[in-house]
């Protein structure tokens, strides 16, 4: 799954679900102007299109892979077969389904509510809880187009994080130096996220 790769578009008929094992797959709102916002992400610890076994066939999001590595791609119509046998599959579908809706949720909150430097934060632990290292390739304009931000507010937060000696960046390569910390200068919302994800999906996201 190479970085950009675009999953599906908005209004897409579903034929496949994506399962992220060693990647990282944004959704994204695009409006008509060609604009766009981050709306969940899902890494290894989810399922892209979630539409598909909840009756809608369809999203109004786009999903395109964030981060490049590898996963899982099944036909629609297996997992609809699977989901219908309303066993633990279903169960564990919608449990699923609950957390990322806790997400999408406090994202809105988060982008309306707090500052540029503590979407970042946010943005940067999730995105991290969902690979197996500290380093995330990512350019400074692919944040900002996530966020629905400016480059330049994106350019003076990172900077403000790489002073403080809580990230490194270079060359589209963000390193977490201390993870701690970049906890403390985020909002509550990654914590809510986190601890949804803790209590439904337990064991699915390192720490």
């Amino acid at each position: 799954m190479p970085r950009g790769q675009v999953l599906y578009e908005s209004g897409m008929t579903l034929r496949h679900v994506y399962f992220p094992t060693t990647s990282i797959v944004s959704l994204l709102y695009v409006l008509e102007n060609g604009s766009s916002a981050e709306i969940g992400v899902v890494g290894r610890e989810g399922i892209v299109g979630i539409s598909l076994f909840m009756g809608g066939g369809s999203t109004p999001s786009r999903a395109v892979v964030q981060s490049a590595g590898q996963g899982y791609r099944l036909p629609a119509a297996q997992l609809k077969v699977e989901f219908e046998q309303y066993g633990p599959a279903m169960h564990l579908l919608l449990r699923y389904t609950q957390a990322l809706i806790t997400q999408m949720a406090q994202t809105a909150v988060c982008n309306r509510h707090h500052t540029l430097d503590q979407q970042l934060c946010r943005w940067l632990l999730l995105s991290m809880d969902r690979l197996s290292g500290h380093e995330l390739i990512m350019t400074q304009e692919l944040i900002a187009n996530m966020l629905g931000v400016r480059r330049e507010g994106v350019t003076e937060a990172a900077i403000k994080l790489q002073n403080a000696g809580l990230i490194r960046y270079s060359r589209g390569r963000i390193t977490v130096l201390d993870r701690p910390e970049l906890e403390n200068r985020c909002c509550e919302c990654y914590a809510v996220v986190k601890k949804e994800y803790d209590r439904l999906l337990p064991q699915t996201i390192a720490t």
